[in-house]
């Protein structure tokens, strides 16, 4: 039976992103975005209340989706939709969207007045700190399709020698205090292979556990019958990210994964309790969620650097910015998946014919 509330989660997550890329552009956490308008405290406070959680969940729904797929798939089979769901859209997304995006950001803070062409070129001759903000090389928000993608050819490496089979009975021993202190390999690799606060060792923990832990439905029913103590304990410690933020401005990596492990492990638990069916919504973003995750900051930024230069009011700027950004990515998708080799490389199912 397929489990509907991964893909509401992955759903709801995806389009999480077009609030908080739009919340970047008044950040006051000394992070600059492609198009920045100076510092707000809420705005910022709405980005510190899910940043914990909300990218590391996608990893640990993707270790999820992995462990039903392979049960469904010849690891070539897995293989295959891996290259054709995750990789091609990388290639095609760093080619053609990301320097179209770093345009608007050299344009903003440098005040270039050149053509895209001759952007392009920069875009792909230059690096320096990987933000792309100053229009210089960047994978952009491609970088979790390409941890993705690595993540999972590497973990079919693990999962040879460990299958899913010898794990499942010790997992399904571990008390729910047990699985909330599973954080700790989650912050320690944080620091293998972290680019820019973006780390190849916590996103394949992350995955890992979603693989072996919490896709076993011992483990969740257990969880679920300490729903109200991790509540609790969630609640709690979402006040006090808030309240160091606003004291400290910085609150610890210890802190941080402890909370968004936390926050994940709540939100699956209230995911399959009450979100665990599909409609006809949640079926179209079964297919649309992947490109729009592509297609969106290009399409976000480029609409941010024409609404911040036309209109002055805060929050007409953020809901022009939110909801356009998120009707033209929807456009976007339906006419480049109408597009044969487009609709493939933006990781589109093809439109189907009536």
């Amino acid at each position: 039976m397929r489990r509907h509330y991964i893909d509401n989660l992955r759903n709801f997550t995806i389009l999480l992103l077009f609030p908080v890329h739009t919340f970047m552009i008044w950040n006051d956490f000394g992070s600059r975005f492609y198009i920045w308008q100076g510092e707000n405290k809420l705005l910022s406070t709405l980005i510190v209340l899910v940043n914990p959680w909300f990218m590391p969940l996608l990893f640990v729904l993707a270790g999820m989706s992995a462990r039903y797929a392979l049960q469904k798939r010849t690891t070539r089979e897995f293989v295959q939709q891996r290259v054709h769901k995750l990789l091609l859209p990388f290639v095609f997304g760093l080619v053609f969207l990301v320097p179209f995006q770093t345009l608007f950001a050299r344009r903003f803070f440098e005040g270039y007045d050149g053509g895209l062409l001759e952007h392009w070129k920069y875009f792909f001759t230059h690096c320096t700190d990987f933000s792309g903000y100053d229009g210089a090389f960047t994978p952009g928000q491609l970088w979790f399709i390409l941890f993705l993608f690595l993540i999972s050819m590497v973990s079919l490496l693990v999962f040879r020698p460990l299958p899913y089979q010898r794990v499942a009975p010790k997992a399904e021993r571990l008390p729910a205090g047990a699985v909330l202190f599973l954080f700790l390999p989650v912050w320690l690799l944080y620091y293998l292979g972290n680019f820019g606060g973006f780390s190849l060792g916590k996103s394949l923990a992350l995955f890992l556990l979603g693989y072996y832990v919490l896709s076993n439905d011992v483990v969740m029913d257990r969880m679920e019958r300490n729903i109200r103590w991790l509540t609790a304990l969630w609640v709690a410690g979402t006040v006090m990210s808030v309240v160091l933020y606003y004291r400290y401005s910085y609150y610890g990596d210890l802190w941080v994964n402890f909370i968004g492990w936390c926050s994940i492990l709540v939100i699956l638990v209230y995911g399959k309790r009450f979100w665990n069916r599909k409609t006809r919504v949640t079926g179209y973003f079964n297919h649309a969620s992947y490109p729009l995750y592509l297609l969106h900051q290009s399409v976000l930024v480029a609409l941010a650097y024409g609404t911040v230069r036309l209109c002055d009011s805060l929050p007409m700027q953020a809901f022009c910015i939110c909801t356009g950004s998120f009707l033209l990515t929807v456009l976007a998708y339906h006419l480049l998946r109408g597009v044969p080799v487009l609709g493939t490389l933006i990781g589109a199912a093809p439109a189907r014919r009536r």
